[in-house]
């Protein structure tokens, strides 16, 4: 793997991005959420929840995916 030498922190951070995606790109990055997920899979709560709509659905997965990750962060600090 090659060394790069950069001037400044913004040349380097610019390094990091790929903007000249392909297929293969997507699927190193499926194994990479796969990977993550197998070393901290969430634990969803079990039954049925009712909602008016999928944003209300959206949030709520979002709010439980939020706390599970702050608790998690909590336990590992």
């Amino acid at each position: 793997m090659p060394i790069y030498k950069y001037k400044t922190f913004k040349e380097a951070e610019r390094a990091l991005w790929n903007f000249h995606t392909d297929e293969a790109y997507y699927e190193k990055v499926a194994e990479l959420w796969e990977f993550a997920n197998k070393l901290s899979p969430i634990k969803y709560p079990k039954g049925m929840f009712k909602f008016k709509n999928i944003e209300e659905a959206n949030k709520h997965r979002e709010k439980f995916e939020l706390a599970y990750a702050k608790n998690f962060k909590n336990r590992n600090h």
